[in-house]
């Protein structure tokens, strides 16, 4: 990483070309996907209206993403480009449609755990790289790849007064922080290239699947006495 004007950039990694439509933007389709079906299935859950549902099935898929642009101080990507509303959009409807044969457990099956890890970890690599585009250090990188990727998730919980579930779940949002200490490592070490990336994604999304598997969880501390 090379010092430059009393900042640290990035030597090799840069921002992913968010133009084009390669594997990055499927994986981030997918997600967009996963994340806008969490939102709609917490709003019905919890019993909201209509604009209830589409707030907080957007702002699942699209939240974190806007955050970060905002901390980078550029125009959030969902509002220049069609494909990410599109998405959103489409999946309240077929959701929508078929509501009635959702299962409450959804999260739990398979297929979406697959599209929502896949999104992970391409919104923590997207927030890492960017991170490091702009010259953040260390603790910045890390912030903004964990925001990118779970801030949606927050801020819906948030706007509906609960924990944000990424606080007390399943081994999630720890993926986001592996993710950016890894692209850091390698490109301090001037490794960084288009296959490490693919590597550590790689990595990623089976480690997070894995620790679903083996439901692995943090420690939590507790008061009572054993």
């Amino acid at each position: 990483m090379l010092r430059q004007n009393g900042t640290y950039r990035s030597k090799k990694i840069t921002a992913y070309p968010m133009s084009d439509f390669n594997l990055v933007v499927v994986a981030d389709i997918l997600g967009i996907i996963a994340f806008a079906l969490s939102g709609f299935l917490i709003g019905v859950r919890h019993k909201l209206d209509l604009l209830g549902i589409g707030i907080a099935a957007s702002i699942t898929a699209l939240g974190g993403g806007v955050v970060r642009d905002a901390i980078l101080n550029r125009t959030p990507f969902a509002f220049i480009e069609y494909y990410p509303a599109i998405t959103v959009l489409s999946t309240i409807f077929i959701a929508f449609a078929f509501r009635h044969k959702l299962k409450d457990q959804i999260e739990r099956q398979w297929l979406f755990v697959i599209s929502d890890t896949i999104g992970l970890v391409a919104f923590s690599i997207t927030g890492a790289l960017l991170a490091m585009d702009a010259g953040f250090n260390f603790f910045g990188v890390i912030i903004l790849s964990f925001l990118t990727a779970v801030g949606g998730g927050v801020l819906r919980d948030t706007m509906i007064n609960q924990v944000p579930s990424v606080l007390i779940s399943d081994f999630y949002g720890s993926i986001a922080l592996i993710v950016a200490i890894l692209l850091l490592i390698t490109n301090a070490f001037d490794a960084a290239g288009t296959l490490t990336v693919a590597l550590i994604a790689a990595f990623a999304v089976c480690l997070r699947l894995l620790a679903y598997y083996k439901q692995w969880h943090l420690p939590k501390l507790s008061t009572e006495n054993t």
